[in-house]
């Protein structure tokens, strides 16, 4: 797996509309792109840049792949943003 830099993970605003519909809970591709005027494959490739920067994760329930918000990922941004403020 390539890893993607989360910063430019998150630079998208379709990547940042899909990491706000996650915070409110796991849910498929389908469920996610019912909010985005692009197309199905689009949100997947946008999912696979989020899974790439650890910033979601992603579990089969049958033929289903439920997305959710991958805490760790944001936890290493966190750590790396807190250095700004801890002075």
């Amino acid at each position: 797996m390539v890893e993607t830099d989360a910063f430019a993970a998150i630079s998208d605003p379709n990547r940042r509309y899909l990491l706000e519909e996650l915070r409110r809970g796991p849910k498929t591709v389908n469920e996610l792109a019912l909010g985005l005027p692009i197309s199905r494959p689009a949100v997947s490739q946008h999912l696979k840049a989020l899974l790439d920067a650890r910033l979601v994760k992603v579990k089969s329930e049958g033929t289903r792949r439920i997305y959710a918000v991958d805490d760790s990922g944001f936890f290493h941004l966190n750590l790396w943003l807190d250095q700004f403020w801890s002075e």
